[in-house]
């Protein structure tokens, strides 16, 4: 895990740890932030991952300093990279959590 990784845990946490259902889990070298068993946004060397609804991917990927979630050479839809630019400031970083904690909130828990 990288120094701006765990910046940017200690920027997402506050955010989730008062929602019901929230859990932490350590995965692909990073933290995953759960809601209901369900991962809603984790780090990603220094990006922060968003899981979002699947309808909504190519929207998503248009919005500014975002990227496709391309982990192990595929995409992965209803997932997107959000570049530090696009995180920087609390608003945004808040903006990001908020959509993908309601994505995970609405998925059956696990």
């Amino acid at each position: 895990m990288t120094p701006a990784d765990e910046t940017l845990i200690e920027r997402i946490r506050p955010l989730l740890e008062a929602r019901q259902g929230y859990s932490e889990r350590r995965m692909f070298g990073g933290v995953c932030f759960m809601i209901g068993g369900n991962m809603c946004a984790g780090t990603w060397k220094g990006a922060l991952i968003v899981r979002l609804d699947r309808k909504d991917h190519e929207a998503t990927l248009a919005e500014p300093h975002t990227r496709p979630a391309d982990m192990n050479g595929r995409t992965m839809r209803g997932w997107a990279l959000v570049e530090p630019a696009g995180i920087a400031s609390e608003g945004d970083l808040k903006c990001w959590v908020d959509r993908a904690a309601a994505y995970a909130a609405r998925l059956p828990a696990k």
